[in-house]
């Protein structure tokens, strides 16, 4: 199958282009107009196609949270999330007690070797237990736990190895043990929820944590002569930090700093979301068996309070923020949903960019950013 269209994001710039889609794989990448086009082929005219969006961090959505082990949640998730263009991604538990948290990666386990639709599982985030109290944000506090090694090891045998990327707040690792037990194993170890001042934040990243959770919440504040973690993620420059780039959970203006300073490689756009994404207003929901409800702003709070807990952003949405509204650079912006996810997961050999070879894994999007269509390893999915 080919499909065509004068902006396709090729080395960083928009140019005419066809795409030879064979199985699951980009084949071939033509010139436009160099194959004549079939009925069974696409012609998207001037809309942008670029690769598809990478979701590291993400709880949920359509109801589905991934600490409730619910196969068939999981499944309509990944079915239904290339609607805004995710082709891939992480599902994220939340702090929860060892036989939930055991549930849930075993179910995610479960649901990629009996098969699945849509957005591929790249593996599982395993945020929490291992955090900070103070910074705990939204996690139960009931259940946050001190990390050790051998626990870590009884739930990754529950996800038959599937865990790939873990957040945990550095400080409270011992002789930095589990980071340097996941590094060991091939785990992308990030740093958050965190009390960590600058210089255990570097102790961190020496021992092999190469990213930041959620940079600017539920950790400590850039301060200038306390830099504290938002520092440390501001002047590391060459380790990746997620950020939640709805305008809500970071000023506008603090997206923009920084985007500034991570640069077009090492920043990468989450959207944090939960269950209640894409759901109905009004209703309350559990983040870890604590209720909240979604406000006004599109924000989860925890019920009572003032805490987030969490996002519904779109990632398409993001995008638009990020370009329109922080004015960051569109390769910038770009990358960090595609080609810098992908890096950081050590799966750059076959996500991230449109290049022969790699998994066809691509979005069609609109001026106004929304999604015309979506390829996931080939396949049409709206």
């Amino acid at each position: 199958m080919i499909i065509q269209s004068k902006r396709v994001w090729i080395g960083g710039q928009f140019s005419p282009a066809q795409l030879n889609i064979q199985g699951q794989k980009i084949e071939d990448i033509y010139p436009w107009g160099t194959r004549a086009l079939t009925d069974s082929d696409k012609d998207y005219g001037n809309l942008r196609i670029v690769p598809g969006f990478i979701d590291v961090h993400t709880h949920g959505a359509y109801g589905y949270d991934t600490n409730e082990a619910n196969p068939e949640g999981l499944r309509n998730w990944t079915r239904r999330i290339p609607e805004e263009g995710v082709t891939a991604l992480l599902p994220t538990t939340v702090t929860q007690m060892p036989p939930v948290l055991s549930a849930a990666v075993s179910n995610v386990a479960k649901v990629m070797e009996e098969g699945y639709e849509g957005a591929e599982i790249l593996g599982i985030h395993f945020e929490g237990p291992y955090l900070d109290m103070q910074y705990k944000g939204a996690q139960p506090p009931e259940a946050i736990a001190a990390p050790t090694v051998e626990q870590f090891r009884m739930y990754q045998e529950a996800a038959h190895g599937q865990i790939k990327y873990i957040t945990l707040a550095p400080e409270h690792d011992p002789d930095f043990a589990l980071t340097k037990f996941c590094v060991s194993h091939g785990i992308v170890v990030s740093m958050g929820h965190s009390s960590a001042d600058y210089a255990t934040a570097l102790m961190g990243i020496a021992n092999g944590a190469m990213s930041m959770t959620h940079v600017y919440n539920g950790m400590t504040a850039y301060h200038h002569r306390e830099p504290g973690l938002v520092g440390t993620a501001l002047r590391i420059r060459e380790i990746y930090g997620e950020v939640v780039c709805d305008g809500c959970h970071s000023h506008l203006a603090a997206l923009n700093n920084f985007f500034t300073a991570k640069g077009k490689d090492y920043a990468i756009m989450i959207s944090d979301s939960l269950q209640a994404k894409y759901c109905p207003p009004g209703k309350t929901y559990e983040l870890g068996g604590h209720p909240y409800q979604v406000g006004e702003d599109g924000l989860a709070r925890l019920t009572g309070t003032d805490t987030i807990a969490g996002s519904t952003l779109n990632i398409n949405k993001g995008l638009k923020i990020l370009v329109e509204d922080a004015m960051i650079p569109f390769h910038a912006a770009l990358n960090s949903c595609t080609t810098n996810p992908a890096r950081a997961l050590r799966l750059d050999n076959r996500k991230g960019k449109l290049t022969a070879g790699f998994d066809a894994d691509i979005v069609v999007l609109q001026d106004n950013y929304d999604v015309m269509q979506t390829y996931c390893r080939g396949r049409q999915m709206l």
